[in-house]
């Protein structure tokens, strides 16, 4: 995949804090710095903005430079940050939706205009992510009222429960849920389960910004980062802004879609995951329990697909397809991503190669076999690079499981 990273900068816009549900406790602002140094990436959203003793750390710990970038300052130097939340939706239009929205936000001041807003709908300090019952347009037309800087984008748009095409609870169309403030809407994020080549068979989606970002709950590299957006770079919120509305950023980072827990349809308690040509065979029946499967991405996709696979957009940004270090090194020595072995590979090339991105996208066979790297280990770095590492797909809530095929000849 050619791009020119040569004045870019790779920003993860949509995670969590501690105090979002089924995230980390011990999320920090210093640990997130930490990690996203080590991945590589140069960019973080705050995250959980709402949440109120999360925005007192965020004012404690982060200083502004005037344009909208919020700083973090360490003996190793500067690390921005820009406002940003995800909010959960939850109302009735024809039937019962719940849709995620992420906000990047241009200032502590609009973030408080927007908390004065939540205040008069509910609570907002129960969770990182809280819920409202508002309708869609309701809702994109109030920020715009508050602050026309202020960035909506549908988050992991396709996922059965919580996305804005989801098959539980989602519409057809953008245009259903947003109506006329639809032209509000400038970019869509993609969510683990999909990639930008899935969303480009949608011919609504030619005239809009397909970014990614992790949803990380934890500060982990296998999590943070895991997807991402390289844009050019910048100093100002405004300028990230201005990208995501004139599609003019340079491209996104994607692990497989089969990756994400939501790609195949299934039944995470039956221990079942099928395609979507084998659910129609089925009628749409698990065959353990004989309740409803959990549609997933890839069929909701083919659902409302109106271009062919492999249709591009005139507009379409190209992407890397690849899965977290940790992935990969686990998968090379068949341990855990989580265990001291895999821990012990990662260290060692952080330690040689600076950045897990410098890793997975630049560093060469040259350069990794004049330090020794395991042969093994190298062959799938280069195989994740080019996006060919199998995955068995995830479904219902269950991670994709990358599938270690047999390898040749090496060097």
């Amino acid at each position: 995949m050619e791009m020119d990273l040569s004045n870019s900068m790779f920003v993860d816009l949509h995670l969590h804090s501690r105090f979002s549900r089924a995230c980390s406790k011990n999320i920090t602002i210093p640990e997130l710095v930490k990690w996203a140094r080590i991945k590589g990436l140069d960019l973080l959203g705050t995250s959980d903005f709402t949440h109120p003793i999360w925005f007192a750390e965020i004012k404690k710990y982060l200083k502004p430079n005037e344009k909208g970038f919020y700083y973090y300052e360490d003996e190793e130097g500067k690390f921005p940050f820009i406002i940003s939340g995800e909010i959960s939706l939850m109302y009735t239009q024809g039937r019962g939706r719940r849709i995620h929205l992420v906000l990047l936000i241009p200032s502590i001041e609009i973030a408080e205009k927007i908390h004065s807003y939540f205040d008069t709908k509910g609570r907002r300090d129960y969770d990182g992510r809280p819920i409202f019952k508002i309708p869609g347009d309701e809702f994109v037309k109030d920020m715009m009222n508050i602050s026309k800087a202020i960035e909506i984008i549908p988050a992991h748009i396709w996922t059965p429960w919580f996305g804005v095409f989801g098959s539980k609870s989602g519409f057809d169309s953008l245009k259903d849920c947003f109506k006329d403030q639809i032209e509000n809407i400038h970019a869509i994020e993609t969510g683990m389960s999909s990639d930008p080549a899935m969303n480009w068979r949608i011919k609504e989606l030619g005239d809009i910004s397909i970014v990614s970002f992790s949803d990380s709950h934890s500060f982990w590299p296998w999590r943070l980062g895991r997807e991402a957006t390289i844009i050019h770079k910048t100093d100002s919120y405004f300028g990230i802004i201005e990208q995501i509305r004139k599609n003019s950023f340079i491209g996104t980072i994607e692990t497989d879609p089969g990756y994400g827990i939501y790609h195949y349809d299934g039944h995470r308690d039956c221990g079942f995951s099928c395609s979507p040509v084998e659910t129609k065979k089925l009628e749409g029946i698990c065959p353990k329990c004989k309740r409803p499967l959990t549609i997933g991405v890839e069929h909701r996709v083919e659902e409302l697909a109106t271009n062919n696979l492999g249709f591009e957009h005139k507009n379409s940004k190209p992407f890397f397809k690849l899965l977290p270090l940790h992935e990969v090194i686990g998968l090379c020595f068949g341990v855990g991503i989580n265990s001291k072995k895999t821990w012990g590979f990662y260290d060692s090339l952080i330690k040689e190669f600076k950045t897990e991105f410098n890793i997975l996208l630049d560093v060469s066979e040259k350069e990794f076999l004049d330090k020794d790297i395991d042969k093994k280990l190298i062959w799938l770095i280069l195989k994740n690079r080019e996006g060919k590492i199998k995955v068995k797909p995830g479904y219902d809530g269950v991670y994709g499981v990358p599938i270690l095929e047999e390898q040749g000849k090496l060097f």
